[in-house]
């Protein structure tokens, strides 16, 4: 994601509103919103190392406790509206009961790790959780892959742009940029896999439904 705020702005931020800014605009980028909240996590670690006037402890625990909730938040959106839309106006883009039941079956099998990892790449930081949602993964696989993430994605960027302070900041947009290139090249990926394996994958994703039905019987 771009920086949408410059240093000047985010101490402005800082001294204003305190720790509360941190964690409500990881917050709303966490939830779907974006905003830039890995910025501001590394902005205020940078000013907590410079110039002593907030703890990078807190901001830590500001991030993460922000990441947490909106990420929950995000989760509850698509878990409420998500599949409703989907099930509304899929089939204008191709997305019909089938589609549905395989991303429901594949975030089942590697909904973990696209919460967690997601996390660190600026566009499934913001898409991760309300994709889990409308997917339906577990709720509580989702808040412990969702938790892990976030503590660890705070401590990440909260220590390393207090310790390593300004130069951080030259380093985290070539890298939030080669994430994203990384993402889309991963998603290309995925979606070549998807074409080659949907049918396999499809009654695969049938079969499991239908299992509980069988069961019942």
């Amino acid at each position: 994601m771009p920086h949408l705020l410059d240093e000047a702005q985010i101490v402005s931020i800082l001294t204003t509103y305190g720790y509360w800014a941190v964690f409500v605009v990881v917050a709303l980028e966490s939830s779907g919103i974006p905003v830039p909240g890995e910025t501001m996590l590394v902005g205020a670690a940078i000013y907590s190392g410079q110039s002593g006037n907030m703890e990078i402890e807190r901001i830590i625990a500001a991030a993460a406790a922000g990441a947490i909730v909106g990420d929950n938040i995000g989760f509850w959106v698509g878990r409420e509206f998500g599949v409703k839309l989907l099930m509304r106006y899929g089939d204008y883009i191709g997305i019909g009961p089938p589609q549905l039941r395989l991303g429901q079956y594949l975030f089942m099998r590697w909904g973990g790790a696209i919460v967690f990892f997601g996390r660190f790449i600026a566009l499934l930081r913001i898409l991760a959780a309300v994709l889990a949602g409308a997917n339906r993964l577990d709720p509580l696989k989702f808040l412990f892959y969702n938790a892990a993430g976030g503590i660890v994605w705070s401590l990440v960027f909260g220590l390393g742009g207090y310790v390593f302070g300004v130069a951080i900041k030259q380093v985290a947009g070539p890298l939030g940029w080669l994430a994203l290139g990384a993402a889309v090249i991963g998603a290309v990926a995925l979606w070549r896999y998807w074409k080659i394996h949907e049918e396999r994958l499809t009654k695969e994703a049938e079969a499991h439904f239908a299992e509980p039905r069988k069961s019942r019987r």
